[in-house]
């Protein structure tokens, strides 16, 4: 419209419309001058308006930093002060009582002073009463002294040599009591088994059918078991019956469980064979293991390594002059608590010891050193506390005893292994100790017979009267004893009797 209306004034001014379209636009570009003009002035405005504001804030902001700077400068400036008024009265405080010590210093000091002075006269007096009980007595103080620590002597030495006489007398008729009363109540308190063990194992079949599929086309399946277990099997005429035979007893029971596991499932092959003897291993290695766990709990041990706990297990199948090792150490562990408590001892200890005495009897490779050094090496090995260590070691006097629980696990071994039906002796080896024993005794002039009984734990030698007096009884028994000693092995003790009869005869007529 605006446009319309100038275009019309154009016209009738006689400009034509191109003056009417100037006079438009120039009219147009005044007002867009003048309100591009009043826009900046108002965005200068407001730019300034903004840029105060800011400038404001900015201000407001550093100020405020400034004032808690200040704020902590003023805090640091206060404890400044405060640990200088702290050291300064821990100056001052430091100086008096530098200054006390040094008061007290003094009062010693005067103190010492006055006593050395006292010191001092106290000796001059003592020196005086000296020279008066010399010039009394006609001694000087020396010999004085001389005399009365040589009578001291004597009567302590008197006293003293008959106090070892009195201990002594009392020794010899209460020791030996004392020490077989705590040996039988120690074997008495104990229950015990007997156990033999053999180097073979025999198997038992329902018929003699199944003995050619053991051996197996040309021996094939006999030979597969033999090699898979180590072990020898022998198969023979013995009706229902097969031989399983190896010194190693882990390995007799590996063969004895893969056979029935072969015959009970019926297939029997070299495949299956390897496959049932790895089977049966692992199942006997876990057997060890807990065989091992329970003699621990049943003793009541705690805390043994678990590389001793297996090796305590693995003593269930081993065996030692035919007494079967675990039920031998488990015998000895008992015995120890029982004699280490009849003695005031720690039982606990000595029952550890007693059950790991002979560990270094199933050792995993071969060695040449005792049983009781390596199992002493072995108990060190795994974290076992010394006297422990030192008990294994010295149980066949193959090291010095260092405590007193060492003593008690060697005479709770002898006894557990001495025992009457403990271990098995070759008969040839029996009847010739019997007689060497026998031997022995009728060697010495006198004798008149000799009997070896309990045996081969006494031995009983008569002698004849008209040759040999009571006086010389005692030094023949002891003659005997040592030589028996000297020139025998055995286990436990052997005790020699000797008998001299007197027989007065006649007749009536």
């Amino acid at each position: 419209m605006e446009y319309i209306i100038a275009i019309v004034i154009g016209l009738l001014l006689g400009g034509g419309i191109g003056f009417a379209m100037r006079q438009i636009f120039k009219s147009r570009f005044d007002k867009l001058t003048e309100q591009a003009a009043q826009e900046a002035e108002v965005m200068k405005e407001k730019k300034l308006l903004e840029v105060k504001e800011k400038f404001l804030n900015k201000k407001a902001e550093l100020d405020r930093e400034a004032q808690a700077h200040n704020q902590k400068m003023q805090q640091a400036e206060n404890r400044m002060k405060q640990r200088e008024q702290a050291m300064q009265q821990k100056q001052d405080e430091t100086n008096r009582r530098k200054q006390e010590l040094d008061n007290l210093q003094n009062r010693i000091a005067q103190q010492q002073k006055a006593l050395e002075l006292r010191n001092a006269e106290l000796d001059k007096m003592q020196k005086q009463e000296l020279q008066k009980l010399e010039e009394l007595s006609g001694l000087s103080a020396e010999e004085a002294k001389a005399r009365l620590v040589e009578s001291l002597k004597d009567e302590a030495r008197t006293s003293a040599q008959s106090y070892i006489n009195d201990i002594m007398d009392e020794a010899k008729m209460t020791a030996n009591q004392e020490a077989k009363k705590i040996v039988i109540q120690t074997i008495q308190r104990v229950a015990t088994e007997t156990a033999i063990e053999n180097s073979v194992t025999v198997f038992h079949i329902d018929n003699d059918e199944v003995k050619g599929r053991i051996i197996g086309r040309e021996g094939r399946n006999i030979r597969a078991l033999e090699a898979a277990a180590g072990v020898e099997i022998v198969v023979d005429d013995t009706p229902e019956a097969i031989v399983i035979s190896a010194f190693d007893p882990v390995r007799r029971e590996i063969a004895r469980l893969a056979l029935h596991q072969l015959i009970s499932d019926g297939r029997i092959h070299p495949a299956r064979i390897e496959e049932v003897v790895a089977k049966v291993k692992k199942q006997v290695d876990e057997e060890i293991i807990e065989t091992g766990k329970r003699t621990a709990i049943d003793l009541g041990i705690h805390g043994l390594h678990p590389e001793l706990i297996r090796i305590v297990g693995k003593m269930k199948y081993r065996s030692s002059y035919g007494q079967n090792l675990l039920q031998h150490a488990r015998e000895t562990a008992n015995l120890c608590a029982v004699m280490a408590a009849e003695l005031g001892l720690n039982p606990k200890k000595a029952k550890r010891a007693g059950l790991l005495h002979d560990i270094g009897k199933v050792p995993d490779e071969e060695t040449d050193i005792p049983h009781a050094e390596y199992g002493a090496k072995l108990a060190e090995k795994y974290k076992e506390k010394p006297e422990i260590v030192n008990a294994i070691a010295a149980h066949h006097d193959e090291a010095e005893m260092t405590t007193l629980i060492a003593p008690i696990v060697q005479v709770c071994d002898a006894i557990s292994g001495a025992r009457p039906g403990a271990r098995r002796e070759i008969a040839e080896a029996y009847i010739k100790r019997l007689k060497d024993l026998e031997n022995i005794a009728m060697s010495y002039e006198g004798v008149t017979k000799t009997y070896a009984i309990q045996a081969g734990r006494e031995l009983r030698v008569i002698v004849g009267a008209d040759q040999i007096g009571d006086e010389q009884i005692p030094k023949l028994s002891d003659d005997i004893a040592r030589r028996i000693q000297e020139e025998m092995t055995y286990p436990g003790q052997v005790k020699i009797t000797v008998i001299r009869e007197t027989r007065a005869i006649s007749y009536a007529k």
